[in-house]
């Protein structure tokens, strides 16, 4: 009992010299002048608290604490507070989150996919390091630097690390080819992450041009495509930008320039620490004579909403789709001391009429990103919400057009979400990526069958026999048994996703929309309205 008393007396005292110590020394360290990022670090700031908090939990709380982990979510939940785009990135994602948006990274440049346990190549991109060597689309890889990765239930990103590494290094991959095992050696180097994933002409005059995300490249790359599509006799061009989340905003403002004249309006941002500034375009575009529609929907977020916004309000482009995001703030990445990283809304944007086009935000994260879904349930996915259309977010753009801010770029035209074809069938065979396996192994050989995907779209059809073949393959490979009464709701779009997925096997992104363009809702509504 007198042992149990002492430390009863003691244990208090002994935490409030811990805690005052902690202070003391936090105090010492945290001298006057220490700067990060123009923050002054010194004694009349809880800096310290949040560590002392942290520090007790580790030392004392009933069960195991993983402190750093607890550290870097109390960040992210207290940068949430303040809006729902600021975070912390840690140390380990960072390096991912700066190739994509830098459009490059250093590896062997390969697409995979992993099929049967066996991890397949489906591209290979073009002057890369496994061109060079002789790789093949087809190609099964079965050892890295000797060691076995087939059959082992590796994942994605086990064979991702192994495969990429500094530039100039080698990595020695064993493949099998034709059932005979082939060793190459090759030399790591800088592969382009494209953000243009596709870009062909739809008709004689009518480009498509699809961008992914907006990275350090995505200007460049669309200026090239333009280029192209131009010297094939582009004179209307169908800019597809849904599931488009936004990225690095200078590649948006560039794009925007190619289609205005010079000194028009692209977007303006303002924040208390950051003066007002104003984008304007050059005299430097490319396609100010080509007619444009742009293509939007609920995942279009951030940049995608300047590229959208700009056009809508300089009566440059009609909007085709479905309300987008609405995220109307902008972030600044910086670094912290152990390299990771601080992502700060530092400023809201504006479109040329005046519009945010930020939703709201109560605070609550989780209810913020459910919005999609709440959008679904209330019927907006299908037809137009009348109740966001609020005179006090009412602007006007120079032709006379109305326009609204308060929570995403509204579209010009609406298109209802498609749902058609779908069934809980053809989810499952999607979800277990059956299309990608036997397109894998149908187009195996046939590379050189079609000219390009435009014939291959034109001519090719999937006959009652493939789709059976393919049916059964799911069936056998995976475990899906064949529904009949939901195969009558699905078969048509089965069809064109299987077609699809094979255009995507011989030529990537293009083989894919060359096929999916064909009975794309969005897309016909902006050739109608060309």
């Amino acid at each position: 009992m007198e042992n149990n008393n002492n430390l009863r007396i003691w244990t208090p005292i002994l935490i409030g010299a811990t805690l005052a110590i902690g202070i003391f020394f936090g105090r010492k360290m945290a001298t006057p002048g220490n700067l990060m990022f123009g923050v002054k670090q010194n004694s009349n700031t809880n800096y310290q608290k949040i560590q002392d908090v942290i520090d007790i939990i580790d030392n004392y709380y009933v069960d195991s604490v993983n402190s750093q982990e607890l550290f870097e979510k109390t960040i992210s939940d207290m940068l949430h507070q303040l809006d729902p785009h600021s975070n912390y990135i840690s140390a380990k994602d960072l390096q991912l989150a700066k190739e994509q948006m830098k459009g490059e990274f250093s590896g062997v440049g390969i697409r995979f996919f992993i099929i049967r346990d066996t991890v397949c190549v489906t591209n290979v991109v073009k002057n890369s390091p496994s061109d060079f060597v002789g790789v093949k689309a087809g190609d099964k890889i079965v050892k890295v630097d000797g060691k076995k990765v087939a059959g082992i239930k590796i994942k994605n990103d086990d064979i991702m690390s192994r495969l990429k590494g500094p530039a100039n290094t080698k990595v020695n991959v064993t493949f099998l080819r034709d059932g005979k095992e082939v060793v190459k050696t090759i030399t790591r180097g800088t592969i382009p992450i494209y953000s243009v994933s596709s870009a062909f002409m739809l008709n004689n005059e009518t480009g498509f041009v699809k961008i992914d995300q907006f990275s350090v490249t995505t200007a460049d790359e669309f200026r090239n495509a333009s280029k192209q599509l131009l010297a094939k006799g582009m004179k209307k061009m169908i800019l597809d930008l849904r599931n488009n989340t936004g990225g690095v905003m200078q590649s948006a403002t560039t794009i925007v320039d190619e289609f205005l004249p010079a000194n028009k309006v692209i977007v303006s941002t303002k924040g208390k620490h950051l003066k007002e500034q104003i984008y304007r375009a050059t005299s430097n575009g490319i396609l100010e004579k080509i007619d444009v529609v742009v293509l939007i929907n609920e995942n279009s977020a951030s940049a995608s909403e300047i590229v959208a916004g700009a056009l809508q309000d300089n009566d440059r482009a009609t909007i085709v789709g479905r309300r987008s995001f609405g995220k109307g703030l902008v972030q600044e990445d910086m670094l912290l001391r152990d390299n990771s990283s601080l992502r700060l809304t530092v400023a809201r944007y504006y479109t040329p009429t005046g519009r945010s086009i930020q939703k709201p935000y109560n605070g609550n994260i989780e209810e913020y990103y459910h919005e999609e879904m709440d959008r679904y349930d209330k019927g907006e996915l299908f037809h137009p919400d009348s109740s966001l259309f609020v005179d006090s977010l009412k602007f006007t753009t120079p032709k006379g057009k109305v326009v609204y801010g308060g929570g995403g770029i509204m579209p010009d035209v609406f298109v209802a979400l498609d749902t058609t074809g779908g069934s809980w069938y053809l989810t499952q065979l999607r979800y277990a990526l059956t299309f990608q396996s036997f397109a894998f192994d149908f187009a195996h050989g046939k590379y050189n069958q079609w000219n390009n995907p435009q014939e291959y779209a034109q001519s090719f059809q999937i006959s009652d026999a493939l789709l059976n073949q393919y049916l059964k393959y799911a069936e056998t490979e995976f475990g899906i048994a064949i529904n009949q009464k939901s195969l009558t709701v699905s078969k048509s779009l089965i069809k064109l996703l299987l077609k699809a997925e094979i255009a995507r096997q011989i030529w990537t992104e293009d083989g894919y929309y060359s096929v999916m363009s064909l009975e794309d809702k969005e897309v016909k509504e902006a050739l109608r309205h060309l």
